[in-house]
């Protein structure tokens, strides 16, 4: 940690810390994720160290990009890219219930679908998609972080169990016990574009068991009519109860209200051939 300065702590879960620095070398601001290692099993120190292994490998426009890792005194240490202009969950609470314009919901919705795309396609899961994990650039690029990749490091299920914050993003299998899949992704990605619309959470209720409840049923309040029929209609088919009949990330982004957007984006976020009907996009998952 000699390389860097700490300014502040910003952030605490159960995997230990997330702290903001600064590069002696650059003067740069980064985040460092500090995680306790040692109380961790052999095995579960493996597994971290995989994992950040994984997320080296990614790189995205349109995700929170990996700086390097390193150990010193029993943590490990994962530097990230800091991203200055919030995160979602801010620019949400600080509407005061103002309904963001349609225009705005997409283009934030289309470059956090890029993200999952490019993480899904290297058949990695992100486990963590919530408002909160969607950062802004000063310049309004969205930038998906805080991955909860590990089960050793950040487990969704986890921290549902524990009731470690209230878990609004859980998807129905996820209630039931069932293994997480690339469509809890997408059933979160619902929540969050749900939250985006009306400013609330899809799912909300006094307690957990109420809770699991809803979710399970898929009952939540209807969207603003202000809001166009076809975005209606795509928050509905990622709140399908069943993982089969939700779709991948690669349908979600053939959707006819996401194709427009999608050429504003994907000169930077993500390449494939310019042909509209995104046909040279691989689908690993159908």
């Amino acid at each position: 940690m000699e390389k860097y300065v700490r300014i502040k702590k910003i952030g605490e879960g159960s995997f230990g810390k997330a702290l903001l620095v600064r590069s002696k070398e650059n003067g740069k601001q980064m985040v460092v994720k500090e995680i306790n290692m040692s109380r961790m099993q052999r095995k579960e120190r493996e597994e971290s160290r995989k994992e950040v292994a994984v997320l080296a490998q990614l790189a995205h426009p349109n995700v929170v990009a990996y700086k390097e890792s390193f150990e010193e005194v029993g943590n490990l240490y994962i530097v990230m890219d800091y991203c200055d202009g919030g995160d979602l969950y801010g620019r949400i609470n600080a509407q005061r219930g103002i309904l963001f314009p349609e225009d705005q919901i997409l283009d934030w919705f289309v470059q956090t679908c890029l993200a999952i795309k490019h993480i899904h396609d290297r058949k990695i899961l992100h486990r963590d998609v919530k408002s909160q994990n969607i950062f802004l650039t000063k310049h309004g690029i969205i930038k998906l972080g805080d991955f909860g990749i590990s089960k050793v490091l950040n487990s969704t299920v986890e921290l549902a169990r524990t009731c470690i914050g209230t878990p609004y993003y859980l998807s129905p299998e996820i209630c039931e016990n069932k293994p997480y899949n690339n469509k809890s992704d997408v059933w979160s990605l619902g929540c969050v574009l749900y939250e985006l619309c009306t400013l609330k959470h899809a799912f909300e209720a006094g307690n957990m068991k109420n809770l699991v409840l809803k979710i399970i049923r898929g009952s939540y309040p209807p969207v603003p009519p202000r809001y166009t029929y076809e975005l209606r209609s795509l928050i509905a088919t990622l709140f399908k109860r069943s993982p089969r009949d939700r779709p991948s990330i690669n349908s979600v982004l053939r959707k006819s209200i996401l194709q427009s957007r999608i050429k504003k984006f994907l000169s930077e976020s993500v390449s494939v051939s310019n042909d509209s009907n995104l046909s040279s996009l691989t689908i690993l998952y159908p």
